[in-house]
C-alpha cells in the first residue's frame, strides 16, 4: 500500500523577500516548526516582516540589488538622497551617501565602493572626493551601524567582489600609478576674460599608457609651498622634523590634504586645549558650525583659529586626510596624439578673510609644475561614457566651459577613424571674444564637414544671460529630428545647475516637437538613459 505523501511545507516567505532560494527554503522550514503543517490559520509573512525577522540572512542577489536606486543622481542633495534611501539596507544607504558621479576617483564606482565598505574589504572611508566632508561623515556613521559582525553571506551568482573590479595593471588605478612627464600649458582665455583656463599636455611615452575617448585622467598634485611654509610657521615645528623616514615639509607637500580641515584635526585640537575652545573644537569635530565659518576652514585656518594650540607634528599628520588624486576629462584622442594626453583645466583661485586660496591640482598644473617634470598619473576607464559602437550614429554633445573637453576628444576620434556619423556640438561660456575655447580648431572641423553643426551660447555678450539650454530650445525642432534619427546625446560639465537645466530643456523639446505630454517626454528621456543613448559626465 502506497503511503500518502506528507503535505508540502507552506510558503511563509514571499518571493519578493530579499533571500536566495536556499535561504527561503530554510526559513519556510524554520517557521513551519512553530505551526501545524496542514496550513490552517497560517498567514504568510510580508516581505518587510521576513526581512526584519532575520536581516542577517539577506545576502542573496535580491539583497545585493535591492531594486532601483532613485538617489543615483548627482543633482540631488545628500539629505534628500538619504531620505530616498530610508528603509533600505546599510549597504544601499552607503551608496546613497556617495556623490553619485561614478567618477572613479575612489578606485570604484559608487555601487562597488559602498559594497567594498560594507563587506569590510575597504577600510578607507574618505575616498569620495566629490562628496567631501559631509559624505565622509555619513559614511563613517553608517559604517558604525554595520557593527563588528561578519559581513552578509556572499551569493556566488551575484556580481563579483569590488576588488575584482579594480584595475590591477600599472597606471590603471589610483593605487598603482605610473610616471609621466608634464609637457606644458597654453592659456585658452583671451584678454578680457574673467576666467583662467589652460590646455595642458602630458607625455605618456615613458609610462606606456594609452586611453580611449571618454576616459578620465588621474594625477597626483602637490600642495602650494607657500601654504606648507605657513602651516609649519603656525605649528612652530621645523620643516626637517622626521616623519616616517621623510621630513615634515615633504609630507605636508605631497602626503596630506591641507584643505578642508578634517574632523579628526578638530578632535585632536579638543584634546590639547580647554575651556570654551575645547567645546568649540568638539562642536566642529561633530560637524557643527559654532562660528559660521566651518565651510571655509582649511588646515591653516583651523590652526590659526586655535592660535597657540600646537599639536605634535606626528599627531597632526595622523589627523589629516591623505592628499587625493584629481580626475580630469581627457580632451584628446590617442589616435590623433599617440603617446600624449591633453586636459582642459579651470584654475581655482579665491579669497577667504583676506587670504588667497588655491585649487590644489589646478594651480599645480597652471603654476607650479615645470615642463619636463615627472608626475604620477593613471587612466580611469569610463563607466558609461563613450562614443556609440556604430560610427554612423549621429551624436549631440552639450559641453559649456571645460565641459567641452571630452567632445574635443570625440571629434578628434571621429576624424581619425573617418566615422560617417553626423556631429552636433553645443558650446557656451561668458564672452565670445575671450572664452571660445579651441575656436580655430572647431571652426576648421565645421569647415571640413566633420562638425555638422556648431551651436554657441554666450551668457555675458548681451543684457540678458543666454545659455546652452536656451540655444537648444531655439533649435528644438532640428534637435528632435536628430533624436528621432537615433542620435546619442552627451552632457559634460556642472552637475548642480547646467546638467539639470539641459535635461529639463531636452524634456521640453521632446514634449513640444515629439507630440508628447511632459510626463511622457520625461519617461522618453529616462528611456534614453537606460538604453545608453543619453550619457553624462558631470561633476
Amino acid at each position: 500500500m502506497t503511503q500518502p505523501l506528507p503535505p508540502p511545507i507552506p510558503s511563509f516567505v514571499p518571493e519578493t523577500a530579499p533571500f536566495s532560494e536556499e535561504q527561503r527554503a530554510w526559513l519556510n522550514g524554520f517557521f513551519a516548526g512553530f505551526v501545524s503543517l496542514d496550513g490552517t490559520g497560517i498567514t504568510p509573512l510580508s516581505s518587510e516582516q521576513a526581512a526584519a525577522l532575520l536581516p542577517g540572512m539577506a545576502g542573496g542577489k535580491a539583497a545585493e540589488d535591492e531594486g532601483d536606486t532613485p538617489w543615483h543622481d548627482q543633482t540631488i542633495p545628500l539629505a534628500e538622497r538619504m531620505k530616498l534611501a530610508e528603509g533600505r539596507s546599510v549597504r544601499m544607504k552607503l551608496m546613497a551617501a556617495m556623490a553619485q558621479q561614478d567618477c572613479g576617483q575612489c578606485g570604484y564606482d559608487c555601487k562597488t565602493y559602498s559594497k567594498a565598505i560594507f563587506d569590510k574589504k575597504e577600510e578607507r572611508l574618505n575616498l569620495c572626493v566629490p562628496g567631501g566632508k559631509d559624505t565622509a561623515r555619513m559614511v563613517k556613521a553608517l559604517y558604525e551601524e554595520i557593527g563588528n559582525g561578519a559581513p552578509a553571506p556572499e551569493n556566488p551568482a551575484s556580481e563579483p567582489a569590488p576588488s575584482a573590479l579594480i584595475p590591477t595593471r600599472p597606471g590603471r588605478s589610483r593605487d598603482n600609478p605610473m610616471v609621466a612627464r608634464f609637457l606644458g600649458r597654453t592659456r585658452l582665455n583671451k584678454v578680457g576674460s574673467e576666467k583662467e583656463t589652460w590646455h595642458v599636455d602630458i607625455d605618456l611615452s615613458e609610462s606606456g599608457l594609452d586611453y580611449v575617448v571618454g576616459d578620465s585622467f588621474g594625477l597626483f598634485p602637490s600642495n602650494d609651498p607657500a601654504l606648507v611654509e605657513a602651516v609649519l610657521k603656525v605649528l612652530g615645528a621645523p620643516g626637517d622634523f622626521p616623519i616616517g623616514g621623510r621630513t615634515l615639509r615633504e609630507v605636508l607637500t605631497d602626503g596630506v590634504s591641507l584643505s578642508p580641515a578634517p574632523d579628526m584635526l578638530f578632535q585632536l585640537l579638543s584634546y590639547i586645549t580647554g575651556g570654551d575652545r575645547r567645546k568649540k573644537a568638539r562642536a566642529l569635530a561633530s560637524g557643527e558650525d559654532p562660528d559660521g565659518d566651518a565651510a571655509t576652514l582649511d588646515v591653516l585656518g583651523a590652526l590659526q583659529k586655535f592660535e597657540g594650540v600646537r599639536p605634535d607634528p606626528e599627531a597632526l599628520i595622523e589627523a589629516l586626510d591623505p592628499l587625493q588624486p584629481r580626475l580630469y576629462s581627457i580632451s584628446s584622442s590617442f589616435k590623433v596624439n599617440p603617446g600624449k594626453v591633453a586636459l582642459t583645466v579651470d584654475t581655482v583661485r579665491y579669497e577667504v578673510g583676506g587670504r588667497k586660496r588655491l585649487g590644489v591640482a589646478s594651480t599645480f598644473l597652471a603654476d607650479r609644475i615645470a615642463p619636463g617634470s615627472p608626475i604620477k598619473v593613471y587612466v580611469q576607464r569610463a563607466h558609461a561614457f563613450g562614443l556609440p559602437e556604430d560610427p554612423a550614429t549621429p551624436i549631440i554633445m552639450v559641453g559649456p566651459g571645460t565641459g567641452v573637453a571630452p567632445f574635443r576628444a570625440f571629434l578628434q576620434e571621429r576624424m581619425a577613424t573617418k566615422s560617417p556619423g553626423r556631429n552636433w556640438l553645443f558650446f557656451g561660456h561668458q564672452r565670445s571674444t575671450s572664452d571660445f575655447f579651441y575656436e580655430e580648431e572647431f571652426n576648421a572641423m565645421k569647415k571640413s564637414g566633420l562638425l555638422t553643426r556648431l551651436s554657441l551660447a554666450w551668457s555675458r555678450d548681451a543684457k540678458d544671460k543666454f545659455y546652452v539650454q536656451d540655444r537648444m530650445r531655439e533649435v528644438g525642432r532640428d534637435l528632435w529630428s536628430w533624436i528621432a534619427d537615433g542620435a546619442h546625446i552627451y552632457i559634460c560639465g556642472d552637475a548642480k545647475r547646467m546638467a539639470k537645466d539641459v535635461e529639463r530643456a531636452l524634456v521640453d523639446i521632446v514634449a513640444q516637437h515629439g507630440a508628447r505630454s511632459l510626463e511622457e517626454a520625461a519617461s522618453f528621456v529616462a528611456g534614453l538613459k537606460k538604453s545608453g543613448r543619453f550619457q553624462q559626465d558631470v561633476y
